[in-house]
């Protein structure tokens, strides 16, 4: 696209206009069109579809472990794939941290001993020393 020639307003509304058309042909050459539904993951491929398919027509136990074995294989088969691509990529391990849920973190208790809480290393240290020590010069 030729910028060099807009000196006033009109060419500056064609440009737009032509840029608008180019986004919008590459938008519908390359979007693709989904289908949002509770199986909407990146690993859900059409041989999902296939099982869940089979096992709400038929009901059956058999088709029902069919299906949960088809989406373990699958899963499995998509994130060893992305372990590999981070992997290959040279990220770091974090990069697979989007993955997983966020956790809460433990609460932390202060060690009390004598009903007293021991905050600070030295005192940490200490108690724990004159307890697992009493003996060591008796």
């Amino acid at each position: 696209m030729d910028t060099s020639n807009i000196d006033d307003t009109e060419k500056l509304e064609h440009t737009v206009n032509q840029l608008r058309i180019f986004i919008d042909q590459a938008w519908t050459k390359n979007a693709k069109k989904s289908k949002i539904s509770k199986h909407s993951k990146q690993w859900w491929m059409e041989e999902c579809n296939h099982s869940l398919n089979n096992y709400r027509v038929s009901r059956s136990l058999e088709n029902w472990k069919k299906f949960k074995k088809v989406i373990k294989d699958i899963k499995r088969l998509f994130f060893d794939d992305k372990i590999q691509e981070v992997a290959n990529k040279s990220y770091g391990p974090w990069e697979l941290m989007n993955w997983i849920r966020r956790r809460k973190l433990p609460t932390i208790e202060a060690i009390n001993h004598n009903s007293q809480p021991y905050l600070s290393p030295e005192s940490l240290w200490n108690t724990l020393h004159s307890t697992f020590n009493t003996t060591l010069n008796h």
